[in-house]
């Protein structure tokens, strides 16, 4: 739908992307915008994962895709088909720079403020131009927000960037748009035309001020103030900062629109949306996948959305996705269930997250979001859970809610599932 056009894609060269090792083989992670790629696409990572892989595709928390298990004789040739499918950046060593992260309804919503598609890929193709911004973390992470009515706006992000007209953006650093009274406001308000020079100017600014193990905006933060970055951000602007937007608060958003059968644009088709469990696919399901609609979107909860289903089809392609075991319905175990690749992927981790979850799948209460980490680090979760159960020993768990000190440790999942179930005059 928005892909980049045949002559931009480059051909396959080495460093074009990184397959880092993980327990299970290399793990190659491919960046999507708005989190697309069309059924051919889709194919090839199938086709890819069970060829040079594990046969495992995870859907990440920032609507990517991670080919599991890659063998070290065959990173070359999968890279190769990567980006001979229009995958990979633009340039060597500017792949981590398309960590732009967007709504999976960006372009497609007549209730947003705008179509951040065109201003979303200017700034990836723009980050990936730049030599110098390959020094960026490969986690320094950004956010555009166009007034979506399905949005991630949890996720903390070095850089944010939300819309409060067409005409103008709102931006902030080291967290997100504010949503509520005590959210920390935005910073300040340019044009939309000057969004693209306002982020070069702050990802240079962090440049020139961060020390060696200042990675992270949040980490410059700690030894510079906001009134010195918005000072050096505006010298290289050459324009004013408007910041009386202090009163500013981002409308929320309604996660249960990534479920069930939606109208896409204002067109006749539409788009259905269902849960991958656990955030795994594997290829013979991405292949089906494929066949079922023109293109895909992943999303930052983890879970698929298939475009331009013709209305007539769209029950029928309900059904064929619950055959698959995806979760059609938000109020299913696995539509609520969060888990890290855990000790079968993973050295860190202390228990096979994955399998841990399935066994809680089939006592899971009625209602409540579980977050499943094989360690203290939370990786699967950016934004709040519920209830988080984070592994101690193989099969055991301390099991928090929202205080820093654990509600009960040391919990098998049958135990976990028991004190989940409790009614609050229980607790």
């Amino acid at each position: 739908m928005h892909l980049l056009p045949q002559a931009s894609r480059p051909s396959a060269c080495p460093g074009l992307m990184r397959i880092v090792p993980a327990r299970d083989g290399g793990l190659c992670r491919i960046r999507l915008a708005w989190g697309e790629l069309s059924a051919a696409q889709a194919r090839v990572v199938a086709h890819a994962s069970r060829t040079f892989g594990s046969g495992f595709i995870d859907v990440t928390n920032r609507a990517n895709l991670q080919i599991r298990g890659v063998r070290e004789d065959s990173q070359e040739v999968l890279v190769s088909r990567l980006v001979d499918a229009g995958l990979g950046p633009l340039t060597p060593g500017s792949d981590d720079l398309r960590n732009v992260m967007s709504s999976p309804l960006t372009g497609l919503d007549p209730h947003a403020l705008l179509d951040a598609v065109p201003l979303v890929s200017t700034l990836i193709g723009q980050m990936q131009r730049d030599a110098r911004l390959h020094e960026l973390s490969p986690k320094f992470a950004l956010m555009v927000d166009g007034g979506e009515r399905l949005a991630m706006l949890d996720h903390p992000h070095d850089v944010w960037l939300s819309a409060i007209s067409a005409e103008r953006f709102v931006f902030g650093l080291a967290g997100g748009p504010p949503q509520f009274e005590n959210d920390t406001p935005a910073l300040a308000a340019v044009k939309t035309g000057h969004v693209p020079a306002l982020v070069d100017a702050l990802l240079h600014t962090f440049l020139d001020l961060a020390q060696p193990w200042q990675t992270r905006m949040r980490d410059l933060l700690t030894t510079c103030s906001i009134e010195d970055i918005l000072g050096r951000v505006q010298e290289k602007l050459g324009l004013p900062l408007d910041r009386d937007v202090e009163h500013w608060r981002r409308p929320t958003s309604d996660a249960r629109l990534r479920f069930g059968v939606h109208r896409q644009g204002t067109g006749d088709s539409v788009y259905v949306g269902a849960q991958v469990p656990l955030g795994r696919l594997d290829a013979a399901t991405l292949f089906a996948l494929a066949d079922l609609a023109p293109q895909l979107r992943m999303t930052p909860w983890q879970s698929v959305m298939l475009l331009d289903v013709p209305s007539a089809e769209a029950q029928a392609v309900v059904e064929q996705l619950a055959a698959l075991g995806l979760a059609t319905n938000p109020d299913e175990p696995f539509a609520r269930l969060i888990a890290c690749t855990g000790s079968q992927g993973c050295a860190k981790s202390f228990a096979d997250t994955k399998a841990d979850a399935h066994l809680l799948a089939r006592s899971m209460p009625p209602a409540g979001n579980v977050h499943l980490s094989g360690c203290a680090r939370s990786c699967a979760a950016a934004h709040r859970v519920e209830t988080t159960l984070i592994a101690v020993a193989p099969g055991r768990y301390d099991l928090y809610g929202e205080a820093p000190e654990p509600l009960a440790r040391h919990l098998t999942i049958e135990q976990a599932a028991r004190w989940l179930a409790r009614s609050p005059s229980d607790a």
